[in-house]
């Protein structure tokens, strides 16, 4: 498996919002009319900015006030990163844009590689 795939596929990682302008109104522009959100993991060598097409079944927004910036989200959507196909789960608190994620390598991609 590929090492960063490995790596950030430990549960508990730190992750916050990505992209060019993380904020909560983008955040929730983001969920709600692209299905696209950036989730970046900080921690790696010069941070990993991770491009993920929402799975709108899987995500929750029931804890979410995006009007006043408060609760959690709960996101997860799938990816190619160094050409395997992932899973990204996060869960992100509104007030600080920042929580814990990790990686779920697919399955289809673990049975090309047995």
């Amino acid at each position: 498996m590929d090492a960063l795939v490995e790596r950030l596929s430990a549960e508990g990682r730190k992750a916050v919002v990505g992209g060019p302008s993380p904020s909560v109104d983008e955040l929730r522009r983001r969920i709600t009319e692209l299905g696209y959100v950036f989730i970046k993991f900080p921690e790696t060598s010069g941070g990993t900015d991770l491009g993920v097409r929402l799975d709108e079944a899987a995500t929750d927004l029931g804890g979410a006030d995006f009007a006043n910036g408060t609760g959690s989200v709960h996101i997860e959507g799938t990816l190619t990163l160094n050409m395997v196909r992932v899973r990204c789960v996060a869960d992100i608190d509104l007030s600080s844009l920042s929580g814990t994620g990790h990686l779920v390598v697919c399955e289809e991609a673990m049975a090309a590689a047995g």
